[in-house]
């Protein structure tokens, strides 16, 4: 009985995993479809999905929006300090801070200069969510500012492409300077008779919704990006109710009038290209003339 029942020994061969040379992201899942997508293919259509959902670009990689080697960054010395010597229980800001620029390779949240799409000029400044949560800090503040007051000196429109969390409190009252410092700038620019083109991306919360985001000439969003100042959760705390299912959303602000349109990422250079040529052709306008950028918006 005890040989019916007695398991033979078998001998196993241990097999060592097969090294080889393609990178962990060659197949990236896209989050809504979860399809499988190739790397080089999603690169090509600017990260967005065969389903329309729209990853999120670094801000090297919006720079790929305007003319090929047409972008000379300006403002890349800047770097962010610690002036309340802010210390959290797991880490201090210094080392978040050195954290983040390894990571991104960004000194910090903004990548500011001057561009041009379809040959038209355009000073150019892009946020990268990558950097602390897109977080508005002195230098964050400080580029826009610059960017802002060099579009105006040159003559130039401003495109910004803005996400964030909002201001970065690890920097206090300093980052909540920002939001007017920057308003300021662009009273200047609109004193220049230049535009400020925002585009709204995926997330945008906080001090730049609060501020120079919301209060551009043009304001674009991406569909289904998610856009407010406080988040969905406060609020609903805060006034006791449920909110809708789409609050929040592109869709959603541009229905209660907080966009002028909402743009999928393959025909945003086609869009600006338009907006930059109507701009110009309104600069060169008589002022006894109708305005043509109110007119042709309706058609976009």
């Amino acid at each position: 009985m005890k040989e019916l029942i007695q398991r033979s020994r078998k001998s196993f061969t241990v097999v060592q995993p097969i090294e080889t040379d393609v990178p962990d992201n060659v197949w990236i899942k896209c989050p809504s479809c979860r399809e499988l997508i190739y790397h080089k293919q999603l690169a090509e259509r600017m990260k967005v999905c065969r389903c329309g959902y729209h990853m999120r670009l670094t801000a090297r990689e919006w720079l790929a929006l305007l003319d090929e080697d047409s972008f000379v960054e300006y403002d890349a010395h800047l770097r962010p300090t610690d002036p309340l010597g802010f210390v959290s229980p797991k880490e201090t800001y210094a080392d978040k801070l050195r954290e983040a620029q390894r990571r991104t390779g960004l000194a910090d949240v903004v990548v500011s200069g001057v561009g041009s799409i379809e040959g038209r000029r355009l000073a150019v400044a892009v946020c990268d969510f990558g950097f602390i949560g897109g977080s508005m800090g002195s230098v964050f503040g400080e580029k826009m500012a610059r960017a802002a007051e060099r579009a105006a000196a040159l003559g130039i429109p401003l495109l910004t492409i803005n996400t964030s969390g909002g201001a970065r409190m690890q920097e206090g009252v300093i980052a909540l300077m920002q939001l007017a410092k920057v308003n300021m700038a662009l009273t200047r620019l609109a004193a220049a008779r230049q535009p400020h083109i925002a585009v709204l991306v995926d997330p945008c919360y906080g001090g730049v919704t609060a501020s120079y985001a919301s209060v551009a000439d043009i304001i674009i969003a991406e569909p289904g990006a998610s856009i407010g100042f406080a988040g969905r959760r406060v609020i609903e705390q805060t006034i006791r109710q449920k909110l809708p299912a789409d609050f929040q959303t592109a869709e959603f602000m541009l229905q209660h009038g907080m966009v002028d349109m909402v743009i999928p990422r393959s025909e945003l250079h086609s869009t600006l290209a338009k907006l930059l040529r109507l701009y110009a052709a309104e600069g060169r306008a008589a002022a006894h003339k109708p305005e043509p950028i109110a007119t042709a918006l309706a058609s976009l």
